[in-house]
């Protein structure tokens, strides 16, 4: 039972769901067609107004002139309004305006259409110079508030444009940061752990020390005699040691005397089975 009821409750929400899409659709479809009547007779009017002027010389081209004049100023400042005030907020007073010279326009229009029909052609010419002067102040109000919104739109249109290309020279210039010469970081030093080698560890040998032989291994290198300080002048030479007597154990030869063995009396090594 109660997935009937479920069932029945959505046909319903179906349905007016449908309706309302309908008549929407109706009312638009209503509105555009109003639309287009409205323009197809604004342009045959003002098509019929025009050959009237150049048809019909004196009164009545003049009342077709005034129609024209004003019927175009009025338009025109309509539809410069209507376009600029989705993009700016602070026309919808001027809008109030507008709509309140429509009104006035509208009256002088209907009166300007009236005097079509009559024919005292001397009545038409005594009320010309008051409605020309009506025509003019109502066009010339329309004309000032179009050229203001266009103005301020121009004006609106130029600040954007330059506070765009400021922000674009402020990214272009961000984007090529590579040109700008950047400081070299000077080169930093740092200090000998415990177990680094001091600064003279990788020095070169001098051509002198490469030249000089290497010792024998466990050979001794004694100095070089050279000049005696003073300290070393005044101490009497140590004698040479005695030789080993008769039967004795051989030793080790003293260290002097293997200092200043000559090339060919080098000591045999054992070669390396490897």
């Amino acid at each position: 039972m109660e997935a009937i009821w479920i069932l029945l409750l959505l046909f319903v929400l179906i349905m007016l769901l449908g309706v309302y899409a309908a008549v929407r659709t109706v009312r638009a479809a209503k509105r555009g067609i109003d639309r287009t009547v409205h323009q197809a007779r604004r342009t045959v009017e003002e098509t019929r107004l025009r050959a009237r002027q150049l048809a019909q010389p004196g009164a009545a081209g003049d009342l077709a002139q005034l129609r024209l004049s004003l019927r175009g100023s009025m338009r025109a400042t309509e539809q410069a309004l209507q376009a600029a005030a989705p993009q700016d907020r602070s026309l919808s007073e001027s809008l109030g305006l507008f709509q309140r010279l429509s009104a006035h326009g509208q009256d002088l229009d209907a009166d300007l259409k009236r005097l079509e029909q009559e024919p005292d052609k001397a009545r038409i010419a005594a009320l010309l110079p008051e409605l020309r002067q009506r025509t003019q102040r109502i066009t010339h109000s329309a004309d000032s508030l179009r050229w203001a919104v266009q103005e301020r739109t121009q004006r609106l249109a130029h600040d954007d444009l330059d506070s765009l290309g400021r922000e674009i020279e402020l990214e272009t210039g961000a984007l090529r940061h590579w040109t700008a010469a950047e400081p070299e970081a000077a080169p930093r030093t740092e200090a000998p752990g415990p177990g680094a080698p001091g600064p003279g560890a990788g020095a070169r040998p001098t051509p002198e020390a490469e030249a000089r032989p290497a010792p024998e291994a466990g050979a001794r290198l004694t100095p070089e005699p050279g000049p005696r300080t003073g300290s070393e002048a005044g101490r009497e030479p140590e004698s040479p040691p005695s030789p080993p007597a008769l039967g004795a154990t051989p030793t080790e030869p003293p260290t002097w005397q293997n200092s200043w063995q000559k090339p060919w009396q080098e000591p045999t090594r054992p070669e390396n089975p490897a």
